[in-house]
C-alpha cells in the first residue's frame, strides 16, 4: 500500500446503523472512532444528536464530540484541522482512526481539501434571510436553480442554510458555487483509506428506522433538552447548531411558529430529507465498498473489509491496546 497512513471510513444515512457498526469495530480491531457529523460537536445537545450516552463515551472514546458550545460555529475548514490533528495523534499511538458519520461535506473537506470560496458577507446574508421572510425559501431556491442548477439539484427547497451560501457565495464570486467546487485544484488525500458506504436495499424500510428514532428522541425528552440549551445560552433560529434536524423543528414548536401537533410529522419528514440528501451524496462517490445497511450480518462484513484492509496496511487486525 501507498506511504500515506491508513484511516477507514464508515458512512451513511442518518439511522443506517453506523453508531452500532463502528463500536464493533472498535471492541474488535485497533482503531480509534473519529466523528464525521457536524451535530455532534455540539456540548449538551445529546438525544435529537442521537449522541452515544456516557457509558458507551467513557467506554469507548470518540473523538471531535462536545467539543464546541450550541452558540459557535463549527467549519469544515475547522473539522479537517482538527482530523487531521486527531488522526496523527492515533497513527502515533499505532492505531487507525476510523471516521463514521453522515456529514459528507466533512469527508469531501478531509479526503480532497477545501475551494478557496469567498468569507461570509453578513450583509450579503441579511438581504437574503430578508427576501426569505418576504418570499419564502423554496423562492430563493428556484432563483438558485436558475444561476448554479447544479447545487439546486441536491438541496431542499426549504434548506435555507446551504441555498443562503450558495447563493451568496455566487454573488461574492460571480461564479456557482457548484463550478468553484468542481473546478478547484486539491491536495491528494491525506490518507490510504478504505471507505464503507452504508445505503438500503429497501428506502421504506430506512424511513421506518428514521420515523422510530425521532419518536424515540421525543420520548426521551428532546423538547426539555432544547429548553434546557435555550436557558443556558444566548441562541438564536439562525445558529448552525440550531438550524440541526430535529433541533429546528423543535425551535420552530416553542416559538409558536408552527403547532406542538406537527412536531413529530415535521421532524421525520425532515430526517427523510437530510437522509435523501446524504443518500444523493454517497452515490456520487467512486471507489468505495457499498453495502446494504438492512442485511442481518452488517457488522460482521464490514469487520471482515476492515480486517483485509488492515492487514494489507502492515498492521495486525487485534484489537491491541
Amino acid at each position: 500500500m501507498p506511504a500515506r497512513p491508513p484511516a477507514i471510513f464508515l458512512l451513511g444515512p442518518t439511522a443506517s446503523g453506523k453508531t452500532a457498526v463502528s463500536l464493533a469495530l472498535a471492541a474488535n480491531l485497533p482503531v480509534e472512532i473519529v466523528s464525521v457529523d457536524s451535530a455532534l460537536v455540539y456540548r449538551g445537545m445529546d438525544v435529537g444528536t442521537a449522541k452515544p450516552d456516557a457509558a458507551t463515551l467513557a467506554q469507548v472514546p470518540h473523538h471531535l464530540v462536545d467539543i464546541v458550545e450550541p452558540t459557535e460555529a463549527y467549519s469544515a475548514g475547522r473539522f479537517r484541522e482538527d482530523a487531521l490533528r486527531v488522526a496523527s495523534a492515533i497513527a502515533a499511538r499505532g492505531r487507525v482512526p476510523l471516521f463514521a458519520g453522515g456529514t459528507m461535506l466533512y469527508e469531501r473537506a478531509l479526503m480532497r481539501g477545501l475551494a478557496a470560496l469567498p468569507a461570509a458577507d453578513p450583509e450579503v446574508r441579511a438581504g437574503l434571510d430578508e427576501r426569505a421572510r418576504r418570499e419564502g425559501w423554496p423562492a430563493l431556491h428556484a432563483e438558485l436553480a436558475r444561476v448554479d442548477p447544479e447545487s439546486a439539484a441536491r438541496l431542499d427547497p426549504n434548506d435555507a442554510q446551504r441555498i443562503q451560501r450558495a447563493l451568496e457565495v455566487h454573488h461574492l464570486a460571480g461564479r456557482p458555487l457548484s463550478a468553484i467546487l468542481r473546478g478547484e485544484d486539491r491536495a491528494p488525500p491525506p490518507f490510504e483509506a478504505l471507505t464503507v458506504v452504508l445505503e438500503p436495499s429497501d428506502r421504506a424500510a430506512l424511513h421506518g428506522r428514521i420515523a422510530a428514532r425521532f419518536r424515540a428522541m421525543l420520548a426521551a425528552g428532546l423538547v426539555a433538552e432544547v429548553e434546557a440549551l435555550r436557558r443556558r445560552h444566548a441562541l438564536h433560529a439562525g445558529l448552525p447548531s440550531m438550524r440541526a434536524v430535529g433541533y429546528r423543528q423543535v425551535w420552530e414548536t416553542l416559538e409558536g411558529a408552527a403547532p406542538a401537533a406537527t412536531l413529530e410529522a415535521r421532524g421525520v419528514a425532515a430526517t427523510r430529507q437530510l437522509a435523501k440528501r446524504q443518500l444523493t451524496w454517497l452515490r456520487a462517490m467512486a471507489g468505495v465498498e457499498r453495502l446494504d445497511c438492512l442485511r442481518p450480518d452488517l457488522g460482521e462484513r464490514v469487520e471482515a473489509l476492515a480486517r483485509d484492509f488492515l492487514g494489507r496496511a502492515g498492521l495486525s487486525p487485534r484489537r491491541g491496546t
